[in-house]
């Protein structure tokens, strides 16, 4: 039995770094850009419309983020 990815464990994987994140159905869906991300959403929604998918934004390792 495989076990369920979370969200602890997207953010360990160096993999999933620059890049949109979102989880649903113990499914990892990934994108480049922040409309991608919102193309895919649409579609988990009508995929899997009782289930609440998490989403995520990981950083590079060495990004500056500023916040206002």
């Amino acid at each position: 039995m495989k076990k369920k990815v979370t969200m602890p464990d997207i953010f360990k994987n160096p993999r999933y770094r620059g890049k949109h994140v979102i989880l649903a159905a113990g499914k990892v869906f990934t994108a480049k850009t922040g409309e991608g991300a919102a193309e895919i959403l649409k579609k988990i929604r009508k995929k899997f419309p009782k289930e609440t998918p998490e989403i995520a934004y990981l950083p590079k390792a060495h990004s500056l983020i500023l916040w206002k």
